[in-house]
């Protein structure tokens, strides 16, 4: 596929990085093998940045790989200044990071600052200590001799509190094995800062922060009023809501951070993973003097439709302009099923998410892409014995095992390149993995692969020339014939671009076509997005 350059974007004033990346996060379990143990690694990640470099990527986001007894693949966090020998070793982390800078490419890092391991030793030596011991002021024990002290419940199902053997009960948002830490306690504050500065020291660019509208929880603990399903996960809109999420107190600790960074060169920048109830409320992260950006959920959330994509475009960009913020657009990530199966699955699923895919790469802003969606791969329906989302432990409910099989970069059966070892890897592949191999489709001009690729070498060519308005086009075009209703349509810059969620094809109006999502002629078909530059 040609690439089309549409600007010089040596004329533009200098711009901090972030605030128009691409980003590709790795969820490093899954993303490549350099020992053979099945299990993906820093020298595995190493190994393969040169192919992210090539994909057209500017930074990459690497999941918990720190010291961790693993009960929730690493977001249960016993050291944050050191790498669990599952991953490697400190010095892998360093030559990673220096190697993804000779490559051009930033590091983004996972840091977790709700909660510990249970294996974290202020938690053994609040254990050790015993009620009303400093070390217990860390995380939050209550003594409550009738039961839990509330009625909250777990991310991961069931109750948030677990009884100790002296009968206190301590909270824990997610897993029985993540105890929340006391944000009310500055040696809490305190610790996290030291963090930040050990790895900022190292070179990385930036952190992702997990659960960053968890942290602080409303005084005084109330029972949670907010109408729930027993089932309900993070990702749905009821848990966004209530005592335990967004308090006014968590902006405090990130004005901090922001001050943190601020002592460093490049550009740092950080990015939080807030469930907010409104695109206003997930603004208030990005205020100036906070974070550099905030997750938009609601562009993943959003189901096919036109309407639904317009509505989430203008929310955004209104409530960020708010704040002079930078938005963020992602479909995928470790936590939610993938959107190729999400939009139906099938040739029906791959079209609409390529389409979405384009549609939201011309947006202002960054985008953020997880691991394989640019090899077209769907959800997997792992088995009941291989599943280990403590989630599926609690619930019953599949958890997100399927959206973090590893990935397959050669071969005709598994482990598919992932390792040099033989077997299936940690989560099984699917056998009907090898037409989606990185091998299978490199060098196919109509693959997802070659598709991504394009899609990004052209993005770049005006991402950051375009502007960072939006003007949302009428039905009706400047050429007299109309769109209809079930077709998205905006103007970023010299791009237009349109999107058909509709049955029926619609007619093209003037322009070259600088990219498409499939194939195009005069009409655009169902579930397919064309980019459209001025005419010559």
């Amino acid at each position: 596929m040609e690439t089309v350059s549409l600007n010089d974007p040596t004329t533009v004033p200098h711009q901090e990085w972030w605030r128009h990346a691409v980003t590709y996060q790795i969820y490093p379990r899954s993303f490549a093998d350099a020992n053979g143990d099945g299990i993906g690694d820093l020298p595995g990640i190493t190994s393969r940045l040169p192919y992210l470099r090539d994909l057209g990527v500017d930074a990459v986001w690497i999941s918990p790989f720190y010291t961790s007894p693993q009960k929730d693949h690493g977001y249960d966090v016993a050291d944050y200044c050191d790498v669990d020998p599952l991953f490697g070793t400190l010095a892998d982390a360093d030559t990673l990071v220096e190697r993804a800078h000779e490559v051009g490419l930033k590091v983004i890092v996972d840091l977790v600052p709700n909660h510990t391991s249970d294996q974290h030793a202020w938690f053994q030596a609040a254990l050790a200590a015993g009620p009303g011991s400093p070390e217990r002021e860390r995380y939050v024990f209550r003594d409550s001799p009738d039961g839990p002290p509330n009625n909250w419940r777990s991310v991961f199902g069931g109750p948030a509190w677990t009884q100790v053997d002296d009968g206190q009960w301590y909270l824990h948002l997610f897993d029985t094995a993540q105890p929340d830490l006391n944000w009310r306690n500055p040696e809490v504050g305190d610790m996290f800062v030291d963090v930040l500065r050990f790895w900022l020291d190292r070179g990385v660019d930036g952190f992702r922060v997990d659960v960053a509208h968890g942290l602080f929880k409303e005084e005084g603990l109330p029972d949670d009023l907010t109408p729930r399903k027993p089932t309900d996960s993070m990702v749905e809109a009821p848990a966004t809501h209530g005592p335990m999420w967004d308090q006014p107190e968590v902006h405090e600790v990130y004005r901090r951070w922001h001050d943190v960074l601020a002592k460093y060169n490049g550009d740092r920048m950080l990015v939080a993973e807030a469930w907010t109830a409104t695109p206003e409320s997930m603004a208030r992260y990005i205020r100036q003097d906070e974070m550099s950006q905030a997750f938009n959920f609601a562009w993943l959330l959003t189901p096919w439709s036109a309407r639904g994509f317009a509505d989430v475009i203008t929310g955004t960009l209104d409530a960020v302009g708010l704040v002079d913020g930078s938005p963020t657009w992602v479909l995928s990530n470790h936590d939610v099923e993938r959107h190729a199966t999400r939009y139906g699955g099938g040739a029906v699923g791959l079209a609409r998410a390529k389409a979405a895919t384009l549609t939201m790469l011309a947006l202002p802003g960054s985008a953020y892409v997880y691991q394989g969606e640019e090899l077209g791969l769907e959800q997997v329906d792992v088995a009941p014995e291989f599943r280990q989302d403590p989630s599926w432990f609690r619930t019953g409910e599949p958890g997100r095992d399927g959206c973090r099989v590893p990935i397959p970069w050669s071969g005709e059966a598994p482990p598919f390149g992932f390792g040099p070892g033989t077997g299936q890897p940690w989560i099984p592949q699917p056998a009907a993995w090898a037409a989606l191999t990185v091998e299978a489709q490199e060098d196919d001009p109509d693959s997802t692969l070659s598709f991504y690729r394009a899609a990004l070498a052209t993005r770049r060519t005006f991402a950051t020339t375009a502007g960072d308005d939006v003007e949302l086009l009428d039905p009706s075009t400047g050429s007299g014939h109309r769109l209809g209703a079930d077709v998205l349509a905006f103007r970023r810059g010299p791009v237009t671009v349109l999107l058909n969620c509709g049955t029926e094809p619609v007619e093209l109006p003037d322009g070259e076509v600088l990219l498409a999502s499939g194939p195009v002629d005069r009409t655009l078909p169902p579930d397919t997005a064309v980019w459209l530059g001025q005419e010559r």
